[in-house]
């Protein structure tokens, strides 16, 4: 049970004030920018657009910076601003098939159609500080390639396709539209359209240390990188008045597609099945951890027990919010002054019960 407080009004002004304050710092630095921060922070500014559901790269920026860099409170900020804006369409079906590739690797297979491509990552670095970079860096001049990549590459597991080795990837029967969890509530049981969803826009930490259980031996799972990607992928839109599709711009994703044993049952023979992640930006970790998650939570569907907590529908997907995790964690923050009073009342009065029950046995 809660109580308002009443009053302080003043100090909760001048709490905003020492908040903006502390937000800027030492104003004989440089204040940063949105363009800054969107250009030079582009990972947390990815995981905010992407735990915000809304792809907004200089919105993403402010609700960093307003957050003091704070992730979790920027999603909170991003979400809150995205139930201001209206509805005017849809797009259609993103075909990440068409991504302009800047990433692409494989852990299956050396040899990939297209090849191996590397582009920004830190895999290959020795993770030491860099200490060079306390002093502005000089321009980086790029090396061009001898011959540009193609327009599109094909994907892996098309080698593990054309073989039968692999699980069709296939719509559900009837093709069914898929729940909005933006605008409905989560009900169970899930089907996996919805399941990927809130996987989509849930907390990376929770989903890494999910997906981190089940490489441990608590969901049986053996995974494989079948492929992950990077790049640019057309936004599509076909308006009733018109007609046609229209191409309104690009966003950037990263798709992860994992590969999984799976020892057949008695409708389906011994094959490989697949987890899928898909996050706006350079979002690697965060594609792949969903990936692996995925995979856990089709044990059911596959025949397989259920026994690990990545593989609980309910533990996994209730818990995967970081905006809801947040607020009911920090609301023990409010005055909680009569429901302590009575646990207070409650303890004094067990007290002395166990007090003269003492006496009482002497």
């Amino acid at each position: 049970m809660y109580v308002a407080v009443k009053g302080g009004e003043t100090a909760i002004a001048r709490s905003w004030d020492l908040q903006a304050a502390a937000r800027r710092g030492d104003e004989a630095a440089p204040e940063l920018s949105i363009d800054q921060i969107r250009q030079q922070l582009r990972l947390s500014v990815a995981r905010v657009m992407q735990e915000g559901s809304l792809y907004d790269e200089e919105l993403a920026a402010l609700a960093l910076k307003q957050a003091s860099g704070d992730s979790i409170e920027a999603v909170f900020l991003l979400r809150a601003f995205r139930t201001t804006l209206p509805r005017f369409g849809q797009t259609l079906p993103l075909n990440t098939a068409a991504m302009r590739v800047r990433r692409r690797v494989s852990g299956t297979f050396k040899d990939v159609p297209g090849g191996q491509i590397l582009g920004p990552t830190a895999d290959y670095t020795q993770r030491l500080l860099d200490f060079g970079l306390t002093e502005a860096a000089p321009k980086i001049e790029l090396e061009q390639a001898a011959a540009p990549l193609p327009d599109t590459l094909p994907g892996v597991l098309q080698l593990l396709d054309r073989e039968g080795l692999i699980e069709a990837d296939l719509p559900p029967e009837g093709d069914p539209e898929p729940v909005d969890l933006t605008r409905e509530p989560l009900m169970f049981p899930a089907g996996r359209p919805a399941r990927l969803q809130n996987l989509a826009r849930g907390d990376e930490g929770w989903l890494l240390g999910l997906a981190y259980s089940t490489q441990r031996g608590y969901a049986e799972s053996h995974p494989f990188a079948g492929e992950i990607r990077m790049g640019e992928v057309s936004v599509m839109v076909c308006p009733e008045a018109l007609g046609f599709e229209i191409d309104i711009g690009e966003i950037t994703l990263t798709e992860c597609q994992m590969i999984n044993q799976f020892a057949g049952s008695k409708t389906a023979p011994p094959q490989f099945t697949r987890g899928y992640g898909l996050s706006f930006g350079e979002s690697e970790r965060k594609a792949m951890a969903m990936a692996l998650v995925d995979r856990s939570l089709r044990a059911e569907e596959l025949g397989e027990t259920a026994h690990a907590p990545a593989q609980q529908a309910e533990f996994v997907l209730y818990h995967s919010d970081n905006v809801e995790a947040s607020g009911f964690v920090q609301h023990l923050k409010l005055p909680h002054y009569v429901d302590f009073q009575a646990e207070l009342a409650l303890i004094r009065q067990l007290r002395a019960a166990a007090a003269d029950q003492e006496k009482a046995d002497d």
